[in-house]
Parts: C-alpha cells; sequence; structure tokens
C-alpha cells in the first residue's frame, strides 16, 4: 500500500470564492443570479424557508438510555469441585533410571549422543574433528 499525496483528499471539497476574467462576465453572473431569485420568489420556492420548515416539522431526537447486552444463550454454571478443579503442579524433573546408557558424548560441535558402551566412548573419541 502506498501514500497518496494531498491531491487525493476526501476532505476539504468545498470550493472557494470563484474569480472572474473580467468585470463583464461578473456582472452577468450577479444578473442571473438576480434573475433566478426572482424565479423562485414567484414560484413560492425559498430554499432556505423549506429547509427551516423541514428542520421545525422533525420530530426531536431523545437520547435513550438502554444498553444492549448480546444473547448468550442459557446460563450453564460452571464446574466447582472434582478432578478438573484440582490445582496444576510442577511435573517433576525426568531423570533417567537406567543402567544401559554409560554417559553422554559430544560427537561434533555440541551435538550431544548417548553412549551405551566403552567401545562407543572409544570411538567417538578418536572421530576426526
Amino acid at each position: 500500500m502506498h501514500l497518496e499525496g494531498p491531491w487525493l483528499s476526501t476532505t476539504g471539497k468545498r470550493k472557494g470564492k470563484f474569480k472572474f476574467r473580467n468585470a463583464d462576465e461578473a456582472r452577468k453572473a450577479r444578473e442571473l443570479d438576480e434573475s433566478w431569485k426572482e424565479l423562485k420568489k414567484k414560484w413560492g420556492i425559498e430554499a432556505e424557508e423549506r429547509k427551516r420548515k423541514r428542520a421545525m416539522s422533525a420530530p426531536a431526537m431523545t437520547a435513550q438510555n438502554q444498553i444492549y447486552r448480546r444473547d448468550t444463550g442459557p446460563h450453564i454454571p460452571s464446574l466447582n469441585g472434582g478432578i478438573d478443579s484440582a490445582p496444576a503442579l510442577k511435573m517433576p524433573d525426568k531423570v533417567y533410571t537406567g543402567t544401559k546408557i554409560k554417559g553422554i558424548g559430544t560427537m561434533h560441535k555440541s551435538n550431544a549422543v548417548p553412549i551405551f558402551s566403552d567401545e562407543e566412548a572409544v570411538d567417538i573419541a578418536k572421530m576426526r574433528r
């Protein structure tokens, strides 16, 4: 996504004061505006008066202090007691208690390898590094 410049704005679309090329065009525009206002008066269509009447006839807005809640369905109580409510305890550390592994050797860099016999220990020690 990229950013656009200020020319692509959805706000500030009001046009400023219109400038005419010369005084003759300005005079013609004023005359047309006056004739348009007279025509609206003749036919009884006053825009401002219509807006005012419409606003006054609209019902007044009232604030409704209602709390809207989402319907969550039937209430299901939580389970109190039993096996599921026991606290979570720390598991004991896992420790090897057998007799098959004699130790742990380092094969390459920090690769730990279990050693099951004395021969394996000698082989790992003689390997090229």
